[in-house]
C-alpha cells in the first residue's frame, strides 16, 4: 500500500426523495466505513465525506404529489436519512447536504471558474416544453420509449431497463410526466461540457493506467462508454428547484443536478474542516492525498468520466485514485424498488431490531454485491447470525469469559511453558491484522470479513483442542498458559473486528477492560502478549442474541404484504388521467344525501331508480347497481352525490345525478360514503 499522507473518502450522497435501505448500505456505505474505520486504526488521517443529494427533478415530482415545497420534502428525508446513519454507527466526519449555502457557493464558483477559462460550450437548442404547462421539460418530466432496447417507460435522460443514458430529445413518443401531453420542441440556451475533449486523457488516466487495479465492473462500463464516443453534456437546465446559474441572462436555469452534486463532497469536506479549524484543500489538491470514491454501479460514469473531466477542467485537483463500485442487491430474489416499497428500511429496521445493527452490518458484508448481484434473504440472515455471530463469535467469547471468571475471578492468569501449538496459535493470530487490511485496501470487504470470522473460528479450535475444563483438575499450570493465550486472541478479536462490527467492538472493550491498554491495530501484529497477566477482566454478556424462526417469520410476512398490495395495484389501478386545474375541480358540486327510496327499474337488470335527499331537494337518480345491491338494503344510507351534473335519461327515466362509486379489485361496487352522524344531508364535499 503506497505511503498516502492522506485519505479522503466519499460515499455516494444519498437522494432525499425517501430513506435508506439495504441497496444502499451493501453497495456503498457499509464498505465505505470499513475502509474508513480500518484506515483510522492503522493511524492515517481520513476525511469520510458524504451529505444528502437535494436537487433535482425527481423532488420536484416528490413534492407536486405530495403538496408541498420541494424544500420540505428534502428537510424531511435529509432529518430521517442522517439519524439512520447516525442510529446505524456510519462514521462519516461530515455529512452534510446540499442545500447548504456552503455548497451553492462553493458549486457557484466552480462553474464560474471552468465558465471563466472556457471551459463550457454555450449553445442554443431545442428542448422539450409542455405547452400547457407553460415550462421547459427537464430529463424526468419526460417518459418515453428507449432508442435502445424498446422500454416504453423510459426517463428523459436514463433508461432504468438497459441502463443507456440518452436525451430527452431522443426517445421515442415521448410524453409529459406532467400533463400526459406530447411535448413541442422550443429553443432554449445552456451551457455544455465537452467531454470528448477529455477523450484521450480518460484513455490515459483510466484505461492505461488503471487497467490493473480498478474492478473489472468498473472498468469495463468506463471503457465501454469511451469506445462508444463521449459528447457535450449540458451542465445547465430549465428548472426553478436548484442551484441558480451564476451568469446574467441565465434567470430561470439552475446547474444540473449531476454537476452539482459531487461537488457536495467537496462543500461537505469544507464544511467539516471549518469545523475542525484546519485547512480542507489538502484533502482536494494534495498529491500525497488518496482520494477513494465508493458508489453503486449505476454512478459509474458520473465519477469516473463526468466529474473526473470537471476535476480536469478546473486544473489544481486531485483525481480519484480508486472507485470500487459495488452491483446492485436483491431482495429475497426480486429487484429492489423504493416506488412499490420492495425493500427493509434501514429506519424501520433499526426499530424492529434494537441493538442488532452489527448482525445487519456483518450479513451485508458476507454477501455483498462486489463482483455479481447478490440476494438478501430474511433466512440467510438469520443463519448468518445464528451459526456464525452467535455460534463462533458470541460462543468464543463467551467461553473465554466465563472460564476466567470461573477459574480466576476475572484476573488474567500467567503463562508458562509453551507447546508448538501455543506458538503456532500465537503466531497466527499476530498474521491476522495483516491478512484482514491487505484484504481490506483491495476492497474485498466480504474475504475480509471471513478472515475476521476465521480469527474467531481459530480461538474455537484451540479451546476445543485444549480442552481446559477437563485439564483444570490434573494440570492447573497448563490451563493458566491456554486460557492467557485464548484471552490473547479475544483481545485481538476486540480490536479487528471494529470496522466490521463496530457495537460488538466496544462491547468486547468493555468486557475485557482494554480502555487504558492503548491497543492498535499494530500491536496485535508485534505484541502477543496484549493482555499481561494480572490484568482483571469483566463479568460476561452475550454479545448476540439468537433470532428465532417467529421473528423472521413476521418479516417475511410483512415483504409478502407488500406484494400482494403491489399485484392488486398493477391488476386492477386504472392508470391517472390527465392533470386537471383547481378550477375545473371547484365547479364540481359534491353533497351528503340520502338514499330514500329505491326500486329495481323495470325491463333492467342492472338499473335501480332512486329518490335521494340531497339537503336542497329530493332528486331521482338511476344507478347501475342492481347486481351489487337489494333495494331494501340501501334505504337509508348516507351516499355522496354529484348534484350539478347535467340530468340525462336512463332507461326512459331522467337521471338528475349522480352518485360517487368505486370498484374493488373482486369487482364489487361500494358506496363513497360519508362518515360520521355530522354528515347532514346537503354538506358540500370539498
Amino acid at each position: 500500500m503506497k505511503d498516502f499522507q492522506r485519505y479522503t473518502i466519499t460515499a455516494a450522497l444519498p437522494y432525499t426523495n425517501g430513506p435508506i435501505h439495504i441497496g444502499h448500505l451493501a453497495g456503498v456505505y457499509v464498505p465505505a466505513d470499513i475502509y474508513a474505520r480500518y484506515l483510522r486504526a492503522i493511524g492515517k488521517d481520513v476525511a469520510f465525506i458524504c451529505g444528502s443529494d437535494e436537487h433535482g427533478v425527481p423532488i420536484t415530482i416528490k413534492a407536486r404529489k405530495e403538496g408541498v415545497t420541494p424544500q420540505a420534502i428534502v428537510d424531511k428525508y435529509h432529518a430521517i436519512i442522517k439519524k439512520s446513519f447516525e442510529d446505524f454507527g456510519i462514521s462519516f466526519n461530515n455529512y452534510s447536504r446540499t442545500s447548504a449555502p456552503i455548497h451553492h457557493i462553493t458549486a457557484s464558483e466552480f462553474f464560474k471558474t471552468l465558465y471563466d477559462k472556457g471551459k463550457f460550450i454555450e449553445q442554443s437548442t431545442e428542448q422539450l416544453y409542455d405547452e400547457e404547462a407553460g415550462q421547459f421539460l427537464a430529463d424526468r418530466f419526460v417518459i418515453g420509449t428507449c432508442p435502445k432496447c424498446g422500454n416504453p417507460d423510459s426517463y428523459g435522460d436514463q433508461c432504468e431497463s438497459c441502463g443507456t443514458s440518452h436525451n430527452a430529445t431522443d426517445l421515442i413518443n415521448p410524453k409529459s410526466a406532467i400533463t400526459g401531453n406530447t411535448p413541442t420542441l422550443k429553443e432554449t440556451k445552456h451551457w455544455f461540457l465537452p467531454l470528448d475533449q477529455y477523450d484521450s486523457f480518460l484513455k490515459k488516466w483510466i484505461l492505461e493506467g488503471h487497467k490493473n487495479d480498478w474492478k473489472p465492473n468498473v472498468y469495463g462500463q468506463v471503457k465501454s462508454w469511451v469506445d462508444d464516443g463521449l459528447r457535450p453534456r449540458a451542465v445547465t437546465r430549465d428548472l426553478d428547484w436548484g442551484i441558480p446559474v451564476p451568469l446574467p441572462g441565465a434567470e430561470g436555469k439552475v446547474l444540473y443536478v449531476w454537476f452539482d452534486a459531487p461537488i457536495g463532497y467537496i462543500s461537505s469536506t469544507k464544511e467539516w474542516a471549518e469545523k475542525e479549524g484546519i485547512d480542507w484543500e489538502p484533502y482536494w489538491k494534495d498529491e500525497s492525498t488518496k482520494l477513494v470514491h465508493f458508489i453503486g454501479k449505476d454512478n459509474i460514469v458520473f465519477h469516473c468520466i463526468i466529474f473526473p473531466a470537471m476535476l480536469k477542467a478546473e486544473g489544481s485537483y486531485i483525481l480519484p485514485d480508486n472507485v470500487p463500485a459495488n452491483e446492485f442487491l436483491n431482495l429475497e430474489g426480486n429487484k429492489l424498488s423504493t416506488s412499490k416499497n420492495w425493500a427493509v428500511w434501514l429506519h424501520e429496521y433499526l426499530e424492529e431490531f434494537p441493538g442488532q445493527q452489527d448482525v445487519l452490518r456483518y450479513t451485508l458484508t458476507a454477501n455483498a454485491p462486489e463482483t455479481k448481484d447478490n440476494d438478501f434473504t430474511w433466512n440467510d440472515f438469520q443463519a448468518r447470525n445464528n451459526n456464525e455471530l452467535v455460534a463462533i463469535l458470541g460462543n468464543f467469547i463467551n467461553r473465554v469469559v466465563v472460564l476466567t471468571n470461573k477459574y480466576y475471578d476475572g484476573i488474567i492468569p500467567g503463562r508458562h511453558e509453551l507447546t508448538t501449538i501455543d506458538e503456532e496459535t500465537l503466531l497466527a493470530l499476530n498474521a491476522y491484522p495483516s491478512v484482514i487490511g491487505n484484504t481490506i485496501e483491495r476492497y474485498r470487504f466480504r474475504e475480509a470479513s471471513q478472515e475476521l470470522m476465521n480469527l474467531a473460528r481459530l480461538g474455537n479450535k484451540y479451546l476445543a483442542d485444549e480442552e481446559p475444563w477437563k485439564v483444570i483438575k490434573e494440570d492447573p499450570k497448563r490451563v493458566e498458559t491456554v486460557m492467557n493465550i485464548a484471552l490473547q486472541i479475544a483481545a485481538g478479536l476486540a480490536i479487528l473486528s471494529e470496522p466490521f462490527l463496530p457495537f460488538t467492538s466496544c462491547k468486547l472493550h468493555g468486557i475485557l477492560n482494554l480502555k487504558d491498554l492503548n491497543l492498535s491495530w499494530d500491536t496485535v501484529s508485534s505484541n502477543n502478549n496484549l493482555l499481561a497477566s494480572g490484568h482483571n477482566i469483566g463479568k460476561g454478556e452475550l454479545l448476540f442474541s439468537k433470532i428465532e424462526d417467529s421473528t423472521i417469520e413476521k418479516q417475511l410476512q410483512k415483504l409478502e404484504a407488500t406484494k400482494l398490495a403491489n399485484e392488486n395495484i398493477s391488476s386492477n389501478v386504472e392508470p391517472q388521467k390527465e392533470l386537471i386545474q383547481y378550477e375545473d375541480f371547484a365547479k364540481l358540486d359534491m353533497r351528503v344525501g340520502t338514499i330514500v327510496e329505491a326500486e329495481k327499474m323495470p325491463k333492467a337488470k342492472k338499473l335501480l331508480v332512486l329518490k335521494v335527499d340531497t339537503g336542497i331537494d329530493t332528486r331521482t337518480i338511476v344507478s347501475g347497481i342492481a347486481e351489487h345491491y337489494k333495494p331494501e338494503d340501501i334505504i337509508g344510507k348516507k351516499v355522496t352525490v354529484l348534484v350539478n351534473l347535467a340530468p340525462r335519461a336512463l332507461g326512459g327515466v331522467e337521471s338528475q345525478e349522480m352518485i360517487l362509486m368505486t370498484e374493488t379489485a373482486n369487482g364489487d361496487l361500494v358506496f363513497v360514503n360519508p362518515d360520521g352522524d355530522l354528515s347532514t344531508n346537503g354538506l358540500k364535499i370539498s
